[in-house]
């Protein structure tokens, strides 16, 4: 179990950022300000049984920071700095198999879903992906509707659409005329 859990902030172009890493690695972003990414950090860490209060840390997170500087600059395609996750192992199955969808790629929940040998586990999935405690490195935003259209975003559909765009990903960049996920 971790010791320490460091967290600093950071401007982004889709936003304010919040990064926490434990001495093991990154495990936590949050599309927001310090104060609102600090309250959900709180009850984070409550969930995950982590029993650490964060504390403030910038060096703990400087790797962190400056890989994702450099996706957001088009110099980065994958990420390569340690991450931690904290979840069920049928949520960690999932993030691992994100980790997989390259750069410029989407997949569909059900290819997720049929990738992990769950294929009726489609909506359980879709939780699994909005449970990602770290998004733009394990790619969450690169799932979409089995139709091709957006669906879903923790950090909002504007924010999915920016990161595929930066991606130049082929998607249709409608919304869906139902939320519900495919």
């Amino acid at each position: 179990m971790a010791k320490e859990l460091g967290y600093t902030t950071m401007e982004s172009p889709i936003g304010p950022l919040v990064l926490a890493s434990t001495e093991e690695g990154l495990c936590y972003i949050e599309f927001a300000d310090e104060e609102y990414g600090l309250e959900t950090l709180h009850r984070w860490c409550k969930k995950t049984f982590l029993g650490i209060s964060p504390e403030r840390d910038d060096a703990i997170n400087e790797t962190a920071k400056m890989q994702i500087n450099e996706y957001f600059a088009g110099e980065r395609q994958t990420f390569d700095l340690p991450i931690v996750l904290y979840g069920t192992p049928f949520q960690k199955t999932v993030w691992n198999e994100l980790k997989n969808i390259p750069y410029g790629e989407t997949r569909s929940y059900k290819d997720i879903a049929l990738a992990i040998g769950a294929s009726k586990a489609v909506r359980a999935i879709g939780g699994a992906n909005n449970r990602n405690p770290i998004p733009i490195i394990i790619p969450c935003h690169r799932v979409i509707g089995s139709n091709g259209a957006m669906v879903g975003y923790g950090g909002g559909l504007s924010i999915k659409e920016h990161l595929l765009t930066l991606e130049d990903a082929q998607v249709s960049m409608q919304l869906p005329s139902n939320s519900a996920v495919r």
